[in-house]
């Protein structure tokens, strides 16, 4: 039984050691700050209050965002359950606008040399507000992030520049300014010196202890990934496109499903990405009114008038989709001319088609007989019987024919044909 009991013990207690050993939590944060970044960001907080770890670390590398994640995440780094250290890495990254203002916040801040901080100021979107309006974002935006270099005991006076002026600092422009807290080469040279560096939060002043800690590094979920990466304008737009044509195939064609389900789906995450990205929806409503032109010059046929309106409206309501100064937040031109050349290449031949199907002469019914050879099965004096398609017809003639030889039908009167002789060079087509 003491044997037991020691093999026990000998298995439980590493696990018990691995359970109390101090860590530190760590998540990245690159590209745009969007709801799926934030939430992420918010999910990893809460996660490192319930493990206990000692730190959470977030690595950014951000050129902005949009201004209702930023907020987000700035409440959620400022109510944290845990310390949080925002580390702008590697070189060459940086925390521009939005990151720029999630990175004030945080209790310790630090930078990778050859990194920049900065140019906070907010944009408008949907174009230049006016004087009024755009007097109320920068003093809103002022307000703001001197709030928060204050509370973190920053230089508030270069966080307004930052909103005001835009000035951008680099990591020892920064340290020397004391807007951030210092600037570190590397992760583990930044965590050797945050050892014993006190902190506060919530009124108490905490002594960060990370010697020995472990770096346990938290990666997005397949989810979170597939969501930050339909959040990209030219994704978005592509899934919008597909899911409208989808939907207008299976439409036109009930029973194909494909093109259903894949439209379907498309438009569904489609809309999840424009929740995300700043839309203006009269840009919508113009590729919309292309799509819906390009239809009507199929059904219509105005010889491309309807087709060259469709392409209009496309380019134009792609251009002002997403009516975002920044470029991460627009339609880029590579995709907006390849999605909009194919898609008015596709129904450019889908019109010639039905143009050449329009042209092309009928084959069935009595337009389809008229012209047709066939062949005389007996004497037409002017009467007789003619063989066609197989058939044997009563036909009549104005002019005697003998039987076997070539005719050609000229009218159709309910089941009596009128016949001419054909001409040597043509050749009968359907006979015996």
């Amino acid at each position: 039984m003491k044997r037991l009991l020691l093999v026990l013990l000998l298995l439980v207690l590493p696990l018990c050691l691995a359970a109390q050993e101090p860590q530190v939590g760590l998540i990245s944060l690159r590209g745009p700050i969007n709801p799926v970044s934030t939430a992420f960001l918010k999910e990893n907080l809460a996660a490192a209050g319930k493990r206990g770890d000692r730190l959470l670390l977030v690595e950014l590398d951000t050129p902005g965002g949009l201004d209702s994640a930023m907020r987000e995440a700035v409440q959620a780094i400022l109510g944290a359950p845990v310390p949080v250290a925002v580390y702008v890495a590697p070189s060459g990254a940086r925390a521009a606008s939005a990151g720029a203002v999630i990175a004030l916040s945080a209790d310790i801040l630090a930078m990778a040399p050859g990194t920049n901080i900065g140019a906070a100021h907010p944009v408008g979107l949907g174009g230049k507000p006016d004087p009024v309006m755009e007097a109320k974002l920068v003093n809103d935006a002022e307000a703001y992030v001197e709030g928060i270099a204050a509370k973190r005991g920053r230089n508030t006076e270069l966080a307004r520049r930052m909103v005001r002026q835009s000035i951008s600092l680099s990591a020892e422009a920064a340290l020397a300014q004391r807007v951030i807290d210092l600037v570190a080469p590397s992760r583990q040279d930044l965590l050797v010196r945050l050892e014993g560096r006190k902190v506060q939060r919530g009124g108490e002043e905490i002594v960060l202890h990370l010697a020995g800690a472990r770096v346990v590094s938290h990666e997005m979920g397949t989810r979170d990934r597939i969501l930050d990466a339909i959040s990209n304008p030219d994704v978005a737009y592509m899934l919008m496109l597909l899911g409208i044509l989808g939907l207008f195939f299976e439409l036109s064609n009930p029973g194909v499903i494909l093109p259903g389900v894949i439209g379907g789906i498309s438009l569904l995450l489609s809309f999840f990405a424009l929740q995300t990205l700043p839309v203006n929806y009269a840009g919508i409503g113009l590729i919309l009114l292309g799509i819906i032109l390009f239809i009507a010059e199929i059904k219509v046929v105005s010889y491309g008038m309807l087709a060259v309106g469709g392409v209009v409206a496309m380019v134009l309501g792609s251009l002002i989709l997403f009516p975002s100064p920044e470029p991460y937040l627009r339609l880029s031109w590579e995709v907006l001319a390849g999605t909009v050349g194919v898609t008015a290449l596709f129904f450019a031949v889908v019109v010639v088609k039905v143009i050449q199907a329009h042209r092309e002469k009928p084959i069935t019914g009595v337009e389809g007989m008229l012209g047709e050879l066939g062949v005389a099965d007996t004497d037409l004096v002017p009467e007789g019987r003619v063989l066609l398609r197989g058939e044997y017809w009563n036909a009549s003639s104005e002019e005697p024919l003998r039987k076997g030889e070539k005719v050609q039908v000229v009218a159709v009167t309910g089941l009596r044909l009128t016949v001419r002789k054909a001409e040597e060079k043509e050749e009968v087509r359907g006979g015996s």
